[in-house]
């Protein structure tokens, strides 16, 4: 029976692919400015300066939107906890501590961004957002965390396979949300933030890779267990469930997003499905990931046929609405 390697062996043996990584990291990623994506002269004082307090009506972006690009920055808020569980795993010492002092400059950045675009243009109630991230920050969050709050990460493989999803689905999230908001400039930031996002996933899932390679039956188990236990960062954000819900009615992050955007083009990168070299315990965890697809496979189709129904309820409301509103017009016509 194999022994499994310790954290420090495995920080010891990725080393050098976490070096290389860095390295076409810095040649692939693209320098920009968050002050360049904030139309700054759209701004005007609060209330407190003499100006005007938050009205919802100087909101241009849909109520989809702006619930998306709160949940984005909440996400983005908690940079300290995110922080924190990466060093305490990947070491500060060489290339590991590099990127992760490199990582968090690039991703404060993000939150710095959303923030700014979202008081200048009056998107969203400042005084809610405000309260929101000084909660959000006080939660914390740890990427260990199962569904109920309880710890699962066991190991240096727990933490990179997971933020290889999580990366991945906050990309996602910022590229359809920027969609969303049908307002070209909040379009422009959203799409320099996903690529960030995007060369970030790039590296912990090659990392990743590494991993598996190198150790593939404890790479595994780590595998099992954070997709088994998947949660979002923004789950702990104050009404989760309901945001998620116009979130996903919404388009832009559902059921069906979460597994053919994300969960599988990371399975098929890695081959999970083709390999043979998992043994044991470990190629049951395989075969149960191909359970796990086949479940996310069913919560997909139920949930198309629950948002159907939702979407013609509120075409139903809208209808006596307007047919209560041109009741009322007729009647004060006349």
């Amino acid at each position: 029976m194999s022994t499994e390697l310790t954290d420090l062996q495995l920080l010891h043996e990725l080393e050098p692919v976490v070096e290389q990584n860095i390295n076409r990291h810095m040649r692939m990623r693209k320098d920009w400015n968050p002050h360049d994506y904030i139309p700054w002269s759209d701004g005007k004082n609060y209330y407190a300066l003499g100006g005007q307090d938050w009205d919802p009506d100087q909101s241009k972006i849909s109520e989809v939107a702006q619930i998306s690009m709160l949940q984005n920055l909440l996400t983005e808020d908690n940079l300290p906890s995110y922080h924190r569980e990466i060093a305490m795993n990947f070491s500060m010492d060489g290339p590991w501590g590099y990127w992760v002092n490199r990582w968090t400059a690039e991703e404060n950045r993000h939150g710095i961004a959303l923030r700014d675009y979202l008081v200048v243009t009056r998107a969203i109630d400042p005084l809610e957002l405000e309260e929101l991230r000084l909660e959000q920050v006080t939660r914390g969050f740890s990427p260990g965390q199962g569904p109920q709050g309880e710890m699962f990460a066991e190991s240096l493989f727990d933490s990179v396979i997971y933020v290889t999803f999580q990366e991945l689905a906050t990309r996602v999230s910022h590229r359809n949300t920027g969609r969303a908001c049908n307002e070209t400039v909040a379009d422009q930031l959203l799409q320099r933030v996903s690529a960030d996002e995007n060369l970030h996933m790039i590296f912990y899932r090659d990392v990743s890779a590494a991993g598996l390679d190198f150790a593939p039956n404890q790479a595994m188990k780590s595998l099992h267990r954070v997709l088994r236990n998947f949660k979002m960062p923004g789950y702990t954000v104050p009404e989760f469930r309901r945001k998620a819900v116009v979130i996903a009615v919404g388009g832009v992050y559902d059921p069906r997003i979460h597994l053919d955007d994300v969960v599988m083009p990371v399975l098929k990168k890695w081959r999970i499905f083709e390999r043979e070299d998992f043994t044991g315990e470990a190629a049951e965890m395989r075969d149960d990931l191909g359970k796990l697809v086949e479940e996310l496979e069913e919560t997909c189709q139920k949930f198309e046929i629950a948002k159907e129904r939702r979407l013609e309820r509120e075409r139903k409301m809208a209808e006596k609405k307007a047919m209560k509103n041109l009741l009322v017009s007729s009647s004060a016509a006349s």
